[in-house]
């Protein structure tokens, strides 16, 4: 069956990594439903890389509730009449707040997110996209938000760190871990036919796509 046994493929990993434009490129080859983050529709993110600690918060809520918001969506299309693409797992939402909530803030969220938290379909295949930190800062600088320019790199290094962790225990759909360094998914059609082959030919929980 090809690619077609994926109902249901989420395309994760870090800011900067590329994961929204692979997602919409899968999901236009596959004719899929699309269900992608929306930045730009949290007010306060702007604010947040200007001053993260007053501004942490009231982020870290908007993106948890626009994600709830999403996944009932989600839960109400129909994925054995088509497929669909997302650029999140809703698990990772603690991830963020993690690295960005004080205690007390964090306690906070823990609270709201148990009581929103609602259950997602899971996935048929998760595709992790992973970089050097150099990678990504170089990708985070060349994009036209103005407000990601403030982005430190630290603050990248510590994401990509908890990604990395988060996804090394992760065992909840089968994973492919994806080395972009040398990868080119979006504009090169050879690296991106390159990862259709490795997605159909998958047969483990867990598998590797590295291009030296």
């Amino acid at each position: 069956m090809g690619l077609a046994r994926y109902r249901y493929i989420v395309v994760e990993g870090p800011i900067g990594v590329g994961k929204t434009t692979l997602a919409r490129k899968l999901g236009e080859h596959l004719e899929a439903n699309l269900l992608l983050e929306k930045p730009d529709d949290i007010p306060f993110l702007p604010k947040f890389y200007q001053d993260m600690s007053r501004y942490a918060l009231p982020t870290q809520l908007s993106f948890l509730f626009q994600r709830v918001e999403q996944v009932e969506s989600l839960t109400q299309m129909d994925l054995f009449g088509g497929q669909t693409v997302a650029d999140f797992v809703f698990d990772k939402d603690p991830l963020f707040a993690q690295l960005i909530l004080s205690d007390d803030e964090f306690r906070l969220y823990s609270d709201i997110y148990r009581h929103l938290r609602v259950r997602a379909p899971t996935p048929d295949l998760v595709i992790y996209l992973q970089a050097d930190i150099d990678t990504l800062v170089e990708r985070v600088r060349s994009r036209s938000r103005d407000y990601e320019s403030r982005m430190s790199e630290s603050y990248l290094r510590q994401l990509a760190e908890r990604y990395s962790r988060f996804f090394y225990d992760y065992t909840d759909a089968p994973l492919l871990i994806v080395n972009t360094e040398h990868l080119n998914l979006v504009e090169n059609e050879d690296d991106f036919r390159l990862l259709l082959r490795r997605i159909e030919g998958m047969r483990g929980a867990r598998e590797y796509f590295n291009k030296a």
